[in-house]
Order: structure tokens, then sequence, then C-alpha cells
């Protein structure tokens, strides 16, 4: 074998271990915060534990009002923390929604080690315990990029009035592979986030916003997930809308306008 070519192997082999051990420091941005760090808004708001296990605690963030149509429950992006995303809280309260946001392991207050099982059992704890002050029937599941994953597998294991998906992924080993096409992606990811399959499980309607100048996640991933059950899900796209920037657009407003107004 050529010399060049076992470079080439050895230097994959070295990218594939670094990938293994390294890739929570590039899939999750987390803005961490000091456990007595004050959260100040103008909506009311409370602040919520979800004391998982000892050492493992979910922080969240709950605007609500005296007499709310229902809940939505938000699954953000993979950076930051609630502090910052609870800016789009406004977006469903205005129509008189209770809106709950929660941060993963280490995220914001939250602590405990990230995995992927893990992370996903956290979720369905806090939609249990949420459960138990909203029925199912007034609970809107939203979930954000990364975190249409996370959304899509509670919307599949529970019965949630809706589930929508800002842009989403087909399964989050086709994102990693589009930027990192020459290692054995398979075998090093260790977040898999299957949502082309949990979504075969949904019984709720599914509607997906995407924009259609989305370069980090193509919207031709929101279009093979509506393709699997073309009768359950809705697409819609936001032309000229990129990965971080939906909110902008009327059309986005609209669709969140139309579904809330209407329930």
């Amino acid at each position: 074998m050529p010399v060049l070519v076992w470079y080439i192997l050895l230097a994959i082999v070295a990218l594939s271990v670094l990938a293994f051990f390294l890739q929570d420091r590039f899939i999750f941005k987390p803005e961490k915060l000091h456990r007595d760090f004050q959260f100040k808004y103008d909506t009311p708001f409370k602040e919520l534990f979800f004391d998982i296990e000892p050492g493992v605690s979910i922080n969240g963030l709950h605007f609500y009002r005296p007499a709310p149509n229902g809940l939505i429950l938000y699954f953000h992006g993979n950076s930051r923390s609630i502090k910052g995303w609870a800016k789009y809280a406004n977006d469903f309260y205005r129509y008189n929604y209770d809106v709950v946001l929660v941060d993963y392991r280490g995220f914001g207050k939250s602590t405990g080690k990230r995995n992927e099982k893990e992370m996903l059992e956290d979720m369905q704890f806090v939609y249990e315990r949420l459960a138990e002050q909203y029925s199912e029937d007034h609970i809107i599941v939203y979930g954000r990029s990364i975190g249409s994953g996370f959304a899509t597998k509670i919307a599949s294991d529970n019965k949630p009035r809706y589930l929508i998906l800002d842009a989403p992924y087909y399964n989050f080993k086709k994102v990693v592979e589009r930027f990192l096409p020459v290692l054995p992606v398979r075998y090093v990811l260790r977040y898999h986030l299957r949502t082309d399959l949990w979504i075969r499980s949904v019984s709720c309607h599914t509607y997906i916003l995407h924009g259609t100048r989305d370069r980090l996640i193509p919207i031709r991933h929101s279009e093979r997930l509506q393709a699997i059950r073309p009768k359950k899900i809705t697409l819609i796209r936001i032309h000229g809308g990129g990965h971080n920037n939906l909110p902008k657009f009327n059309e986005y407003h609209n669709f969140i306008r139309d579904i809330l107004k209407n329930e």
C-alpha cells in the first residue's frame, strides 16, 4: 500500500478518535449560569427545577397566564441558555399560552453529564411533571434545531396536542456527515437523535417550519421527514429564511398566530 494512503488512513483514524472524545465541545455551545443568577423579564414567570436524580437538576422558566389556553413546551437549540432563548416565549405567550423552556444538562443552571439517553429521559421527566398540571390535549411540544429531535421523541412517547419542529434534521447523523464526510460518523457519533424513526410513532399532527435558505440544515431534511407521513405532517416553507432568523419573517408569525388562535 502506498505510503500516502497509510498517512491518509492514519489521519482519518486520529480525527475519528478526537471526534469521538471531543464531540460534545463541537455539538453543544452552552452558556453556564451560577445557581444564584436572577432572571429578569417583564412577563410574569417563575423559575423551575426538576430534580432528576442526585447531582442532576434541570432548570426551566415558566411564563404563565392567569387562565391559559394551553402550554408550549419549548426545546431550544444547541447554544446559549434559557436566559437568551426566553425572548421567544412572547411569540406564544401573546396568544394566551403558558410557555416552559428548559435547559439541557450543562446549560444554564442545569447540571449533570450529557449523553443522549439520559438527556432524552430528562425531557420525558419534565413532560410528565407538566402533564400533571396540564391535560395533554392542551400541550404543544416545540423543538428548535437540535431541540427538534428531543421534541419528536417526547411527542412519540406521549400524546400532546401538536408537535411543531423549527428547522429540524432528518436525523443528526445526516447533519454531521455533511460537514465531516471522510469520517466513519456512524461509529464515531454518540448523538444520533433519530427524528426519522421517532416521527413515525407521533400520533398528533406535526407542523414543520423551515427556511428555504437554511445553510446549516437544508430544507431537504424537512422534506424527507414530511415524505415519511405526508398526511400527518405539514411543511411550512419560510421563503428566504435561514437557520437562525425565522422569527424575522411574517410567515413564521402568521403560522404561530393561526395555529394558536384557532385552538
